[in-house]
């Protein structure tokens, strides 16, 4: 068996259902078996093996996702590229991971076969997908639920990125744990409009809603406008966001006046989702839960279901269905409740390890270890604090970033901010909160220090406001706060 028998099985239990909208098209579950088998044939006649890497350079496109599932039938591996990164960036990781094929859409033509060239791989122009040759064709398919099938690459925020292999099994795995995180259904509509080239956008609600023989309505790109648009007119019932692009709908001047009634739940993932931001959606009727995950869990791990969304607002959820979770300190034990510790996660749809690095330490006692840090009450329910590495340790105490980050995201008069902690001669590290006043706002470091007073410890309290005009992030709005912190002026 392989991941494409169920497109299959659902062609044949379910032949009038749409499994994929884009771009105005319907996409019956027949008629994505039916590309599914000519993108294999494909594959097969351009010579693509069992275990080699084939790269998609594109925007979001149902093509994509037949050529994941070609792949699957085959025995390959899809590496999804980020389009955003720069020339050089995608040459080292095509280098890195050995790709022998590179597939892109209409607007990336130009930049892949330069990339194709400079690397000396195929290329294959998406539209090359489509080709009639008789289905399948003549060669072997060798792809079982054991294979490997999915590689993606990390986004960096901490360094070079690292490729996380995923297998056919481990997808599917994690559609069963997302359809309980959002009690997914064949009569499902989700709206899809987050990157495919990360596992957020492709895994959280894209796979897993094809998975249970729902309907999948895909934007190429992001747009607030469209994606308001679409909730009213197509009348999704689950979509995905992540804090930008929650922020942009929120600020769209059709937001308040949008139909969202069929928004059955809405889930956000990627990062901490302001409060000001929950209570703004849930205002509206609409249930916010969050997903919380890693490129390397597949990504879902722990998340706040619709029945907990309102009373547990701000909580990452519970660990997840058939997902181990643990908090542990430095030392490895297992904190107590209430107590912060590093997030570790096992579970069936953990990667199986990093491309080219299986001795990776993050990953070496069946337990991969997230770096993320969080709590834990005593009814199950984790608040995730921050990164190990973005922990500031300040005259001796701990001071977890999101905390302070929370705080300020509910001034109306701060538009994004980001706290670092910044090497210091008498502390050992400061806390500095760098913020990007919202359009028209009058604010000064004075104004921004009196937002704590009564509210954080004072050793939590910033020592220096820095303004900016933009903080730098990765394609799914997370900040880059290795590069933030270099850019930061001496004190």
């Amino acid at each position: 068996m392989n991941l494409a028998q169920i497109i299959e099985r659902h062609a044949q239990f379910s032949p009038q259902q749409v499994a994929i909208h884009a771009a105005g098209e319907d996409i019956t579950y027949p008629a994505l078996w039916q590309r599914i088998e000519r993108a294999t044939g494909v594959m097969l006649a351009t010579g693509v093996q069992p275990g080699d890497r084939v790269a998609w350079l594109g925007f979001n496109d149902p093509a994509m996702l037949v050529l994941l599932f070609a792949l699957s039938r085959v025995g390959a591996i899809l590496l999804p590229l980020n389009h955003r990164l720069a020339a050089p960036e995608h040459a080292a990781i095509l280098g890195h991971a050995g790709v022998s094929l590179l597939v892109s859409d209409s607007a990336h033509a130009g930049a892949a076969a330069a990339l194709a060239a400079g690397r000396g791989c195929r290329l294959l122009p998406a539209t090359g997908l489509g080709v009639d040759d008789g289905g399948a064709g003549t060669g072997v398919l060798a792809g079982e639920y054991a294979s490997p099938v999915l590689l993606v690459y990390t986004s960096g925020t901490t360094g070079r990125p690292k490729g996380a292999l995923h297998t056919q099994s481990g997808l599917i795995w994690n559609c069963v744990i997302s359809a309980h995180a959002h009690e997914l259904r064949q009569d499902d509509h989700v709206l899809s409009v987050l990157p495919l080239f990360h596992v957020g956008g492709l895994s959280i609600q894209t796979l897993p809603a094809l998975h249970a023989g729902a309907t999948v309505t895909l934007h190429a790109r992001f747009d607030a406008a469209a994606w308001l648009a679409d909730v009213a007119r197509r009348r999704p019932t689950l979509s995905l966001m992540v804090p930008a692009t929650l922020r942009a709908v929120l600020d769209h001047a059709d937001f308040a006046s949008a139909d969202l009634s069929s928004l059955r739940f809405l889930a956000a993932g990627s990062s901490t989702i302001p409060a000001a931001m929950i209570t703004a959606i849930h205002a509206r009727g609409v249930p916010l839960g969050q997903v919380y995950g890693a490129t390397e869990t597949g990504p879902v791990s722990i998340y706040l279901r619709r029945a907990d969304a309102m009373q547990h607002a701000g909580a990452a959820g519970k660990a997840g269905l058939h997902v181990e979770v643990k908090l542990v300190d430095t030392l490895g034990e297992t904190v107590a409740p209430g107590e912060v510790g590093e997030i570790r996660v096992r579970a069936p749809n953990v990667m199986t390890a990093y491309w080219a690095d299986a001795d990776n330490p993050a990953f070496a006692d069946g337990w991969f270890h997230t770096g993320d840090l969080a709590r834990c009450d005593v009814a199950g329910f984790y608040e995730v604090v921050g990164r190990s590495k973005d922990m500031i340790i300040s005259g001796g105490e701990n001071v977890y970033p999101a905390e302070i980050e929370n705080l300020l995201a509910d001034c109306p008069q701060i538009l994004e901010a980001a706290v670092v902690g910044q090497p210091d001669a008498r502390w050992g590290e400061v806390v500095v909160a760098v913020i990007v006043k919202a359009p028209g706002a009058d604010l000064d470091a004075a104004q921004v220090l009196q937002l704590f007073e009564g509210r954080l410890a004072r050793f939590k309290h910033p020592k220096r406001i820095v303004f900016c005009e933009a903080l730098p992030k990765t394609a799914l709005g997370k900040v880059q706060k290795a590069g933030l912190l270099a850019s930061l002026p001496a004190p």
